[in-house]
């Protein structure tokens, strides 16, 4: 099955990526019932069309950056809103597609895992940078502190993919020692994937479809940058007290 197109029909990829999915714990409603769903859909779509997970990222990139491109470039109106949140809302998508795909063909590696996330970082980055040069050239600002909101929210995102993705990693690294068997896990709890919403990468793409009235776009903008801002507090507690509890062997920083 692996490195080929077309061996097993839509229908019969989308059932195969239906089993293989990663678990909902910790993912927000929005990456559970609307992303990962879509990105399923893409992924059986790239696998009938013999593309590779690599090439998956290559167009969510593509997608993503084309979208963040057009806040910078161009002066918001309510057709350059639509435009903006379905090119990101297609470039989400495409990167929950990849990891699917990539599973679905038996294809993971490091190399692939790097470059989904190196895209992604680079996708945060972006995107609140172009926020800001929309706001330079095209906004009438009430005042100058409203170039700062971009960049507080653009540090309290990167803050919260790097701080979460180095929590996992170090969880890995240095797992903790085996429970005592007991009873099966509880299901994954839906409160708490809604109190998790406010921070999915998919409710900042619907935001932009905002763009094309200045005031609620500002408004909208700046108050999820606050909850981004809460988030990132109380992640950065909740890993350093999860990371702190683990037992590892006294080694040298370096």
């Amino acid at each position: 099955m692996a490195g080929t197109g077309g061996t097993m029909t839509y229908g019969a990829a989308l059932r195969r990526l239906r089993g293989a999915q990663k678990t909902a714990k910790g993912v927000s409603l929005y990456s559970r019932y609307v992303n990962r769903p879509v990105g399923r859909l893409l992924a059986a779509a790239a696998y009938r069309a013999g593309l590779g997970p690599n090439q998956v990222t290559a167009l969510s990139a593509l997608t993503s950056g084309a979208a963040i491109a057009a806040v910078a470039l161009a002066a918001p109106s309510a057709w350059l809103a639509l435009a903006v949140w379905a090119g990101l809302f297609l470039g989400f998508a495409l990167d929950s597609a990849d990891g699917q795909l990539a599973r679905l063909r038996g294809e993971s590696n490091p190399a692939g895992e790097w470059l989904d996330h190196a895209v992604d970082c680079a996708k945060i980055t972006a995107l609140h940078a172009a926020v800001l040069i929309s706001f330079h050239r095209f906004f009438a600002l009430p005042g100058e502190g409203w170039l700062l909101v971009p960049l507080v929210f653009q540090l309290a995102a990167v803050l919260i993919f790097f701080g979460g993705l180095l929590t996992d990693k170090l969880k890995h690294a240095h797992p903790a020692p085996a429970a005592p068997a007991a009873a099966p896990a509880a299901p994954p709890s839906r409160r708490r994937a809604l109190a998790l919403l406010p921070a999915d990468y998919g409710v900042l793409c619907a935001l932009f479809l905002l763009l094309g009235d200045e005031r609620a776009f500002r408004t909208g903008y700046a108050v999820l940058c606050a909850v981004y801002v809460l988030f990132c507090a109380a992640f950065s507690v909740k890993w350093f007290r999860e990371l702190s509890a683990l037992k590892v062997s006294s080694t040298p920083r370096s």
